[in-house]
């Protein structure tokens, strides 16, 4: 019985491993779009807020880039 118990105990840490690195991955380009927009967004609220995230989402990567 110990040894079951010590078999799933260190299979489990095992595969907990595994999803922890796979959280660590790299954003995807939209994501990091996203992040930047979302910083520069603060302080808007309610209609400002969507248009302006709208507006800068839409935007091409070279205008979104020189914005920062």
């Amino acid at each position: 019985m110990k040894k079951v118990l010590l078999s799933l105990l260190v299979a489990g840490c095992a595969l907990g491993g595994g999803l922890a690195q796979a959280q660590e991955k790299a954003k995807t380009p939209q994501q990091n779009k996203m992040a930047m927009c979302n910083k520069e967004a603060v302080g808007k609220k309610g209609d400002e807020r969507k248009d302006f995230m709208k507006s800068c989402l839409s935007a091409k990567k070279d205008a979104v880039a020189s914005k920062s």
